[in-house]
């Protein structure tokens, strides 16, 4: 027996799990903007932590659970009646697929640089958390982390366009 998915609400051919995460995305960079926005101008230190740990298990999960649905039902055939579906000469690889590369170096790389700041802060910031040796470093992570996630979301959003709405 194949397990096909839940089809998704958003009107494409998308599944649940995918028209979620694209959803999401809307609601994660606005909370990652105000989480930053509490510690810059308001110097509201713990809760910006817990905002960003929250998001971070929250993000984990989701990811988490994505991918277990897409290990389990795939994508491509929801897919291949997208024009960009295998569009070029060699017609395995179409703008679909080349999007999805693109989006899948950053929503990689924003897990990774997203766990090293979390876990770096967890563990070299005082508690309560307050501006430290580390907090320079937490910066540059914090900021790198952002701008990945902000184009993990525009290229998440270009492929879904490409696969599920075109």
């Amino acid at each position: 027996m194949n397990y096909d998915g839940l089809d998704g609400f958003l009107g494409t051919r998308a599944s649940l799990m995918l028209d979620l995460v694209f959803l999401a995305m809307f609601l994660v960079l606005p909370v990652l903007a105000w989480s930053v926005w509490l510690v810059r101008y308001r110097r509201n230190y713990l809760l910006h932590k817990r905002v960003q740990v929250t998001l971070g298990i929250v993000l984990l999960l989701a990811v988490t659970a994505f991918e277990v649905d897409m290990r389990s039902s795939g994508w491509e055939h929801r897919a291949v009646e997208s024009p960009y579906y295998g569009m070029w000469a060699w017609e395995a690889w179409g703008a679909v697929q080349a999007s999805l590369a693109v989006h899948l170096v950053f929503a990689v790389s924003t897990a990774v640089l997203w766990a090293a700041t979390i876990v770096l802060a967890l563990r070299r910031f005082p508690r309560p958390p307050a501006p430290c040796a580390h907090s320079r470093l937490h910066v540059v992570l914090g900021r790198l982390s952002a701008l990945d996630l902000l184009l993990t979301s525009i290229t998440g959003w270009i492929f879904y366009w490409l696969a599920f709405t075109a």
